[in-house]
């Protein structure tokens, strides 16, 4: 499964993608507007930690995933704690 995370904390990055790797999924961590979130591809998951990201990259991340049957998390809080109970909830168990 893949996991694209927009949003959350720049210091994070390795400990959303280590949570994500526990639950056997792929991530992709956008945190910042530079980082090159031009097409997010096809996720099973699209993650928006909304506290910590502005609202061009809310309505871009949702443009490319508009049309491609891609799941939409929002989440206020963007503790790896929040994204556990979000990955509990929407991937898959083995």
């Amino acid at each position: 499964m893949s996991v694209v995370i927009v949003g959350g904390n720049e210091c994070m990055r390795g400990r959303y993608r280590d949570l994500c790797r526990s639950y056997n999924c792929k991530a992709r961590v956008y945190a910042k507007m530079d980082d090159g979130l031009t097409d997010i591809g096809r996720p099973d998951l699209l993650v928006l930690f909304t506290s910590t990201v502005s609202h061009t990259m809310i309505r871009r991340a949702l443009s490319s995933a508009k049309g491609r049957d891609v799941r939409v998390v929002r989440s206020h809080v963007a503790s790896v704690s929040a994204l556990r109970s979000i990955l509990e909830e929407h991937v898959p168990k083995a």
